[in-house]
């Protein structure tokens, strides 16, 4: 895959690379959602339970992407949200090429 160049200030613009504090903040907190989510979807009886329940980590999700200028852009933010989650690729490859 190429770089890009982004037209959101402040991000990194080439997929793979780690962004600014905010945009791997935002990533992280994205992360931290999706565990929860798959936690309290995991068990039947918190199901029901789901909203309250992740009210507080999609907020901060929200409030991470809004401050790291990556509302609505999504490439770039999943893009950092996979290098988050899978770590540097051996050999300093995009984390999409393993």
């Amino acid at each position: 895959m190429t770089a890009t160049t982004s037209s959101t200030p402040g991000t990194t613009g080439t997929p793979g690379k780690p962004g600014t504090a905010s945009e791997c903040a935002a990533a992280q907190a994205y992360l931290r959602l999706m565990a929860a989510v798959r936690a309290v979807l995991d068990d039947p009886l918190q199901a029901a339970l789901a909203a309250p329940l992740l009210a507080a980590p999609l907020a901060e999700a929200d409030a991470a992407l809004t401050a790291a200028g990556l509302a609505g852009n999504e490439r770039d933010f999943l893009h950092l949200v996979a290098t988050q989650a899978l770590g540097p690729a051996p050999g300093g490859g995009e984390a999409e090429d393993r």
